[in-house]
Parts: C-alpha cells; sequence; structure tokens
C-alpha cells in the first residue's frame, strides 16, 4: 500500500533551476533519530527514582515534578536551538477519582511547532511520564518506568529535537503527560487542551510501551510494531449508529483510515518495522490516553511493541524463583526503539506536510454509478478517490483527480425553501462503479506530493469532531 508520498516530479514543471531547495524527505529526517539520545532520555528519566503521578511535585530531584521540569527544560533547548520555533506549554487539572483520593494536580509538557500555513491544523505525539508498581496507590518505592512509560516519552522529546530543525505547513505538538496510570487523566488535560484552542487534530499518534522486543515465555519481534485504531467512529454516539447501520462506516473511523496510511508508510520507509494493524481501540480490555482525545471526536491511534512482557510492567523490583520483575533500562532494546521513533519522525514530518484529508459523500444508491463530492482542500493539488469491496481491509483501487481531470467543480448553491446552501464542491462520478458493494474515500495530495490520510465517505468517516447533521444545520 504504497501511496502515502507521491512522486513530486508528477506534479512539479520540468524547469526547476530556479526552485528552492526541496525540505528533505520524512525517510530523511527520521534519519536523525539517535539511540543514544534515546538511551540517555530514558535514562534520565529514570533517575527521578519514581515517576508516579502522586509522588513530590515539588523536590528537586525525585519524583513527577522533577521529571516534568526536566522535560520542560529539554523543549526549553530545543527552542533556543531553532530561534523560538517551539512553544512550551504545562496544562493542567485538578483531580480527583477512584485512584487519586485528594485533589491533585497532573500535568503536561505541551512543546508546540507552528505551522507556516495554517497553524490550527494539528498533529500530535505524546507519551506519558507517569509511573507505577505493582500496587497503582505506591507513590514511595521506586518505579523506574523504563518501557512504561519512558520510551514514549522519550520518543516525544527526540521528536521535538529532530523535527525543530524543519519547518513545517502545519502545526505539531510534542506531548509528555501525566496521570496516565491513575485513569487516562493526562491525556484528558491535553484533549481538553486542543478543545480549548481550537485545533483541528488531524491525528494523534499515542506511543505507549515502544521499547522492548521479547516477552517472558521467549517470544521475540524486533520486526514489528502494533498500531491500535477504533473501527467505528466512538464520538457521536447514537446519533451515528442509525446512519451507519445504513451508509456503513463499521471500518472506517479516521482513526482506522490513520492505521492504513502509517501501515502503507512504514512499507515506503523500508525501517525493517512492519506494522501490525490491531483493530481495536486498545488491547484487549486495557486502555490508553489517545481513548481521551477519540472521546472528542480527534483521530488518535496507539502505538506499542509487538510483544509486551508483562513480567516487566506495573511490576515492584524483585525476583521471585529465579525470574526478574520491574521496568528497568535493561530489558529494553534500544535499537528497536530507534526503528519506532524513526516511523514517528517520518509520520510527522509527512503529515504536518500534507493537506488535510477532505469530507467526502458518495451517493448511488439505485444507480450503476458512484458519485463522490467534496469540499476544496486549502493546500490541495490533486485527490485521489481510492475504494474497495466492502469485504476487503485495504484500498484496492485508485483514481487520481483534479479539478481539470476526473472532477468537476461545481459552482456554490443558494439554499431554497426545500435545501440548505451548498459551498463550492469537487465531483467525481466513477462509471460502472456500484455503490453498493464498495466504500469510498478520498485523500488529498499537496504540490510537493505529500497524500494525506484516505477518509471514507461514511458517517463520521470526517477527520473532524461528528456533529449531527440536525444540529450542523441549527
Amino acid at each position: 500500500m504504497k501511496h502515502v508520498l507521491l512522486a513530486a516530479a508528477l506534479l512539479l514543471p520540468t524547469a526547476v533551476s530556479a526552485a528552492p531547495t526541496p525540505p528533505p524527505s520524512p525517510r530523511a529526517i527520521a534519519d536523525n533519530v539517535e539511540e543514544a539520545r534515546l538511551r540517555a532520555i530514558v535514562e534520565k528519566l529514570v533517575s527521578f527514582g519514581t515517576r508516579h503521578t502522586l509522588s513530590s511535585q515539588t523536590d528537586p530531584a525525585r519524583g513527577i515534578g522533577a521529571a516534568l521540569r526536566w522535560t520542560e527544560a529539554e523543549f526549553g533547548r530545543y527552542a533556543k536551538a531553532c530561534g523560538g520555533c517551539l512553544t512550551v506549554e504545562t496544562p493542567s487539572q485538578i483531580f480527583t477519582g477512584r485512584r487519586i483520593p485528594t485533589p491533585t494536580k497532573v500535568a503536561d509538557v505541551l512543546a508546540i511547532q507552528r505551522g507556516t500555513l495554517d497553524p490550527k491544523r494539528v498533529v500530535i505525539i505524546s507519551g506519558h511520564i507517569d509511573s507505577r508498581v505493582s500496587d497503582v496507590m505506591d507513590v514511595t518505592r521506586d518505579a523506574p518506568g523504563a518501557n512504561d512509560d519512558g520510551s514514549g516519552t522519550a520518543a516525544v522529546i527526540e521528536a521535538a529535537r529532530v523535527l525543530s530543525r524543519h519547518r513545517f505547513p502545519y502545526t505539531i505538538v510534542y506531548a509528555a503527560l501525566s496521570g496516565e496510570e491513575q485513569g487516562l487523566y493526562g491525556g484528558k488535560v491535553l484533549a481538553d487542551y486542543a478543545k480549548a484552542q481550537g485545533w483541528e487534530a488531524i491525528a494523534a499518534l499515542n506511543n505507549d510501551i515502544i521499547g522492548n522486543s521479547c516477552s517472558s515465555d521467549g517470544v521475540c519481534d524486533a520486526a514489528h510494531v502494533r498500531v491500535f485504531s477504533e473501527g467505528p467512529r466512538w464520538q457521536g454516539g447514537e446519533a451515528l449508529r442509525g446512519p451507519q447501520r445504513s451508509l456503513g462506516g463499521e471500518n472506517d473511523a479516521p482513526s482506522r483510515n490513520i492505521s492504513r496510511w502509517v501501515d502503507g508508510l512504514a512499507d515506503d520507509l523500508s525501517l525493517g518495522l512492519d506494522v501490525r494493524q490491531v483493530w481495536r481501540n486498545d488491547r484487549f480490555g486495557r486502555g490508553g490516553d489517545h481513548t481521551e482525545m477519540l472521546n472528542l471526536g480527534f483521530p488518535a491511534v496507539r502505538f506499542s511493541v509487538a510483544i509486551e512482557n508483562y513480567n516487566w510492567q506495573h511490576q515492584d523490583l524483585r525476583v521471585e524463583n529465579g525470574v526478574e520483575y520491574g521496568d528497568t533500562i535493561d530489558k529494553m532494546d534500544f535499537p528497536y526503539l530507534r526503528k519506532v521513533v524513526q516511523l514517528n519522525v517520518a509520520a510527522l514530518a509527512a503529515l504536518a506536510s500534507a493537506p488535510q484529508p477532505p469530507a467526502p459523500v458518495a451517493e448511488g444508491a439505485v444507480s450503476t454509478d458512484t458519485t463522490l463530492t467534496w469540499e476544496p482542500v486549502r493546500g490541495a493539488a490533486a485527490y485521489v478517490v481510492r475504494w474497495r469491496p466492502t469485504d476487503q481491509a485495504n484500498w484496492t483501487e485508485s483514481l487520481r483527480v483534479d479539478a481539470a481531470h476526473g472532477a468537476e467543480l461545481l459552482a456554490p448553491v443558494a439554499a431554497t425553501a426545500n435545501a440548505p446552501a451548498q459551498p463550492t464542491r469537487l465531483r467525481s462520478v466513477l462509471k460502472g462503479v456500484r455503490v453498493d458493494d464498495f466504500v469510498f474515500g478520498v485523500s488529498s495530495v499537496s504540490a510537493s506530493g505529500y497524500e494525506s490520510p484516505v477518509a471514507s465517505a461514511v458517517p463520521g468517516g470526517a477527520f473532524r469532531p461528528f456533529i449531527p447533521p440536525a444540529t450542523a444545520a441549527q
């Protein structure tokens, strides 16, 4: 499924003597990820003893407060190095709950690299900085949290270092979250902040446990990373159930299409790392911070290792019957971690360079043809119409179109007593393709060849929070 980056030569004029030097490719940018830096970041995080959310917020050397302040300082160093291209924010909320018995401040540390074309359009990488041992309420024992989730936090910090050297049309947010082990509170802080800022979050890449490659039963896999994604969109609730039952959408939430897109990107990059798409929101019966983004309608996926080792997560440091327990740095596979971070960095670079996915609508009931319409997307030079049989996992057919070839530009239509107004739209008709038998979608392509994820032409398929039609019309 190698369609993430289209050849720029197909889109640019042949005379290029006066053209500016093109930016590095996502792969070239990702090659700057350094294994030694990832190790150094995890070592520093482990040095705080515990990063439990309920640990000290004021101790200068131990606890969650010290870890958050160090992360803020790291982002500050990168901001200075890039001439102020990063803005560092520390949103927080006060929570109480089953695992937070007294009111406690839960803070995130964000570095925001604003886009040059549309700063409100945002892609996010996140990992949680807090850690725990066997007893989730134990704030005193050492909780190294090297892999869970020092690895994800290292991915966030290293991505900020590498990507802040470049400029992108759209905003990248680097988010170190706390409160995950106590109930996904840091994810909620991030989601609420994104909504309050009016961000159009196109993709949130949550990295949680991405740094080991062997399980307790001896099974090892350093060639795959799992990407978890929801299939039917959760946000929208009952208002979506009826339209989805009639028109589809069981396997086409925006997050599912991000998963497909990342899978294709991994194939293109040839990192020695393949994506294993797991088609559920998270691991069986478990959760992660991306869920809070999904709850507010922002597309999000989770990256996690191919093989988890349950002896090395959520465990007191100990040896029992010759078996070592605990999430320590010596259990990590840093060459593997580097590959996962490279994939994330390349994904962020490509997503922050691609236009926003369209919001297509499919029509064709009782017709031998299918018609797709969508509003033009800012920054898009072309579009790719894709479709697949309803029982196929990935897109099987495609047609590249623009306003001059394969798509007709429709003028806006004023509202009437019987119909709402229609904005300027593009229309593409697939002759002889029956709407009953396929799922359809459209992606946007920039002039430099970056293709967005596909947005499926199903209820809730658009890369924005779902608003019921009756509400949207008010």
